[in-house]
């Protein structure tokens, strides 16, 4: 009777231990898509940084740029009524400046 009783206990702990490796094995394949899904995500934001990083110092050399025009050309601009508009050919009707030239 005492040999039943562990032989049950055996067979219980086995089925427990093949639970526990089918859990493991399955955390293993969650953790390995969750590692790989963090790096996506921060290869996706290094990228991110980098263009915010070229954003910024485009716009930085844009208001330099524009600084030193207003420095170096007294040229005036003509008045905002006076700019020409026209309508998008895709249909949009908000209204675009047309692209003048510099001087």
């Amino acid at each position: 009777e005492k040999n039943l009783k562990l032989e049950e206990k055996i067979t219980m702990l086995q089925q427990q231990n093949e639970e526990l490796r089918a859990r493991i094995e399955q955390n293993t394949v969650i953790t390995r898509q969750l590692s790989e899904e963090n790096a996506n995500l921060q290869e996706y934001v290094e990228k991110e940084v980098e263009e915010k990083k070229k954003l910024s110092r485009t716009n930085e050399e844009l208001l330099w740029k524009l600084q030193e025009g207003d420095a170096v050309s007294p040229v005036k601009l003509p008045p905002a009524s006076s700019t020409s508009f026209y309508r998008c050919s895709s249909g949009n009707s908000s209204p675009a400046k047309v692209r003048t030239l510099r001087r």
